[in-house]
């Protein structure tokens, strides 16, 4: 008696176990993780129950919708980088502008400082001469007549003229007569009339 309880017991078991492995390649297959339509397929037609596909394909159309929008976004990074070549480029030739002025610029601005610095010589050039002919004629007024006709005679008729002209010009300050026209009565008439000719003809080069 007890052999036949036991055996009962081993046969139920296997049953049970049968029938749970069933059970799971069923659901299984309903769920398609495994193929077993040609088994099950007649038990699905009982039952009227369709099985899941193991296989899932995305519709065509969101495939194409995907790949438009990887283009579209392709597109726009190369119209960017194209957009940001052009904009490299420009800031490129405004920069070499901008140089090119910056170095113009700078040679102007020593030009004119190298014109105002010859101006500025000059200027003082001619304040230290006008200084030295105006210092040349108080000598001259102080001298005898002879004696400054002498040394009028050895300059050149530049600077005889212009320390006339500064004589003269003592000479209406301090309101006295001048001795220029006594000077050209000392002196050889061709070179007086010569040195009166230029004085005529010349502009007033010392004050």
């Amino acid at each position: 008696m007890a052999r036949r309880g036991t055996l009962g017991r081993v046969v139920a078991l296997l049953l049970l176990i049968l029938l749970l492995a069933a059970g799971g390649i069923l659901w299984f297959d309903y769920l398609g993780i495994v193929e077993s339509r040609r088994f099950f397929g007649p038990l699905y037609s009982l039952f009227g129950i369709t099985p899941r596909s193991g296989v899932t394909t995305l519709p065509q159309e969101d495939g194409d919708l995907d790949a438009d929008r990887i283009a579209k976004r392709l597109e726009a990074i190369d119209l960017r980088s194209e957009e940001l070549s052009l904009r490299e480029k420009d800031v490129e030739r405004r920069e070499g502008e901008i140089l090119q002025i910056s170095q113009e610029l700078e040679d102007r601005l020593a030009s004119v400082e190298e014109r105002e610095s010859t101006f500025t010589s000059m200027l003082r050039q001619t304040d230290d001469r006008a200084a030295n002919v105006r210092q040349i004629a108080v000598y001259m007024n102080g001298m005898p007549p002879d004696n400054a006709v002498k040394n009028l005679l050895a300059m050149d008729d530049q600077d005889v003229i212009d320390v006339l002209r500064a004589v003269e010009a003592l000479a209406a300050q301090s309101g006295r007569a001048s001795s220029v026209a006594f000077w050209f009565s000392k002196m050889p008439p061709e070179r007086a009339a010569e040195i009166q000719r230029k004085m005529a003809n010349k502009p007033v080069s010392v004050p």
